[in-house]
């Protein structure tokens, strides 16, 4: 390691070091620094004793023919261990317009690598003017691993058997009647596992927990004095926001809560932002990537490259397909894995991750099948929302085969046929089938379609049935920001009523959702809240509400209980029905299935095979053949019409129609677990108006 007579600065020893692994790394005596940075003619370390410190205690600069080996620029401090915390100073060619640098030696750069990151010297205003040198995110120095996960590893468990539960660990228990210890904590999510155990999810998926900056917002919604809630603005993806620790160590915090949920056989899927950066646009900060690659780390308009192409709406994107990002994303992934435990992630705007170097869209773009063929990655959950912000939308058509796809194709017709379109029957028996027309023929599977009515983007379930506009007034962006095309319908009033008929009707509605969902082949997600009733009032975009109107209310779950219980007992329900939970797509075939019959068989009210071509249809039955010999077999009926329909029941199978669900009755009638359910007439049954019916036959 030492090739020449080491130097003494401060208390500190220095020598060359070595380029790989790049980060900050404790060896024997002192820890070795390495960062990558192509076009650099200068780089200097500084090292701290605190986060919050004025003064660095020493600044170190490194020799471009003893501290550089190719492209990355290393040191070992003898004397330096865990806890030292450290910024990078890089200079290097300007001319921005011709070369697309933007090196600043005026400002400390975060390292890409940082595995813990404070943001308490972090002021992203005074980023942005002449002051910026007295600003900055620093990392720390880590200590190799002694974590003890007493035998713990992801769970593994198969997708089709997963129920998804969204949530921001933030807002799940920040709010008082979460009655949280450590509100709005990775230990805040800890104190709720019980309630999840018992609601039945399987997996957490955690909105963004990487370090993001708070404070990147516009200015109106900066002068309500609102923060960047959600965390879509990352700015270290290998460590965790600094926010959700409970004042200790944040690292064995997170871990001790992933191998909790584990105990409790609850999976852990992370919400990864890598289509964009916290560094913004043209005026943007530089925080870390553009201070030390900005001509290789984002896509820059050819034509002028101190402007970034923005294919994520938040100012520049993320070069992905660049050999070195790539290779930086692609090991931070396997690092969550190995080292995190974590079970699978979701990937935001994962279309611009699929982009090439020029912008346009690959089929075989490298990070993306070097994601899906990692052996680190084998087991582990891959999810993405397959568009982007800049029109590219691939729902059916993301590339590679293991990715499973945030289903914006089921979200849009479950929402519209719940409130009464017509012309959709064909369309919603695709969804409630697995979507076979977007993936069986390119050989994919049931499990790629994650099936969501509603996310944290656009209404909550609450809001869906109550608004049929959205109400972002709060944001601060005069109700400009959020989308226009929820597909939603108030029940006849904008907003809260007193109504006795429409408070029943929303309730009714948001029944059917969770039923239709939990009903449908393909992994069903749903979002925190939604099963006990939680409003926004009307906000379908509460990415800047850190406060009650973006954290979960939980006395709602009291409120609203026969919501809850409804939603526990149709995730048990699906649970026990492994045909609901199918690997492969349903055929329709004889034989199919236990009985002689097939695995699906779809009729019409009448009991006659429906009329795929009948636009004025708005009802649909099928049955489903059960896959082992202790399970029932399974009857649906929907009806969202203005007026009930009498349907023709197919002759039960086994035993007596027992009725499981009718969501048109008043709780706790609607739902029953088996023995403690009604046993119907054979012939016919009256399905209400806007109401799903669930029958069991054993």
């Amino acid at each position: 390691m030492i090739d020449r007579p080491p130097e003494t600065v401060g208390r500190f020893t220095v020598h060359d070091g070595e380029g790989v692994p790049p980060g900050a790394t404790p060896r024997e005596g002192g820890v070795n620094f390495s960062v990558f940075s192509r076009h650099a003619t200068a780089v200097t370390l500084y090292l701290y004793d605190n986060d919050t410190d004025e003064a660095p205690v020493a600044r170190i600069a490194l020799d471009p023919v003893h501290h550089r080996t190719f492209f990355f620029w290393h040191v070992f401090i003898e004397g330096a261990g865990p806890g030292l915390w450290y910024t990078w100073q890089v200079d290097g060619p300007g001319d921005t317009a011709t070369t697309g640098m933007r090196f600043d030696p005026g400002v400390e750069l975060l390292d890409p690598r940082a595995r813990v990151v404070s943001l308490r010297r972090w002021d992203r205003q005074r980023a942005l003017g002449p002051k910026r040198g007295t600003t900055s995110m620093r990392a720390q120095v880590v200590a190799t691993d002694d974590y003890d996960w007493e035998g713990d590893r992801p769970l593994n468990r198969p997708l089709e058997d997963s129920v998804i539960y969204e949530l921001h660990v933030g807002g799940f228990t920040r709010d008082a009647s979460a009655d949280a210890e450590h509100p709005g904590s990775f230990r805040g999510i800890v104190e709720k596992i019980p309630y999840l155990q018992s609601l039945g999810i399987t997996d957490v998926e955690l909105m963004p927990v990487m370090a993001f900056d708070e404070q990147d917002v516009p200015d109106g919604v900066a002068a309500r004095g609102l923060s960047n809630f959600w965390g879509y603005s990352p700015c270290g993806f290998y460590a965790l926001h600094p926010g959700y620790g409970a004042g200790g160590d944040i690292r064995r915090e997170f871990r001790d809560m992933v191998k909790a949920l584990h105990r409790a056989g609850i999976g852990v899927i992370l919400d990864v932002v890598f289509n964009h950066t916290a560094e913004g646009g043209e005026d943007g900060p530089t925080i870390s990537f553009r201070g030390l690659g900005n001509e290789f780390f984002y896509h820059l308009d050819a034509e002028d490259l101190r402007r970034y192409r923005d294919y994520s709406g938040c100012g520049n994107t993320v070069n992905c397909n660049h050999p070195a990002v790539s290779r930086l994303l692609l090991q931070c992934l396997e690092y969550w894995v190995r080292e995190m435990h974590v079970d699978g992630f979701r990937f935001d705007l994962a279309s611009a991750m699929a982009r090439g170097e020029d912008g346009e869209p690959m089929f075989h773009a490298p990070l993306l099948w070097n994601i899906e063929f990692s052996e680190a990655l084998a087991h582990t959950r891959l999810i993405c929302e397959a568009w982007d912000a800049a029109g590219l939308y691939q729902v059916g058509d993301f590339p590679g085969y293991r990715w499973a796809e945030w289903n914006g194709r089921y979200r849009d017709t479950l929402r519209r046929w719940l409130r009464g379109e017509t012309g959709l029957r064909g369309e919603l028996a695709m969804r409630l089938a697995g979507s076979a027309d977007l993936y069986q023929a390119a050989g994919r599977l049931p499990v790629n379609s994650i099936n969501f009515i509603t996310c944290h983007d656009g209404f909550t379930l609450a809001d869906l049935v109550s608004y049929d506009h959205k109400h972002n007034e709060a944001n601060g962006e005069d109700n400009r920001d959020g989308g226009n095309h929820d597909f939603s319908w108030n029940c006849g009033v904008e907003g809260p009523s007193d109504d006795p008929a429409i408070q029943a009707l929303r309730r009714r509605q948001q029944r059917n959702a969770i039923a239709l969902l939990l009903l449908s082949q393909g992994v069903p997600m749903l979002l925190a809240g939604d099963e006990f009733g939680r409003s926004q009032q009307g906000n379908n975009n509460a990415w800047c509400q850190d406060n009650p109107l973006g954290w979960v209310d939980w006395s709602l779950a009291e409120d609203n209980a026969d919501l809850l219980r409804f939603t526990r007992e149709m995730i048990a329900l699906r649970l026990r029905h492994p045909t609901l939970r199918r690997r492969r797509f349903l055929t329709g075939k004889a034989d199919s299935a236990l009985d002689g019959l097939a695995d699906i068989t779809w009729f019409d009210a009448d009991g006659g095979a429906p009329d795929w071509n009948d636009g004025d249809a708005k009802s649909l039955g099928f049955m489903l053949g059960a896959r082992r010999d202790e399970e029932p077999v399974l009857t649906v009926l929907v009806n969202t019409g203005e007026t009930a329909l009498e349907f023709t029941l197919p002759a039960a199978p086994r035993g007596p129609w027992q009725r499981a669900v009718d969501t048109a009755l008043a709780p706790p009638q609607e739902i029953a677990p088996p023995g403690s359910q009604t046993q119907l007439p054979a012939g016919r049954y009256r399905v209400e108006a806007r109401s799903v019916v669930a029958l069991e036959s054993f």
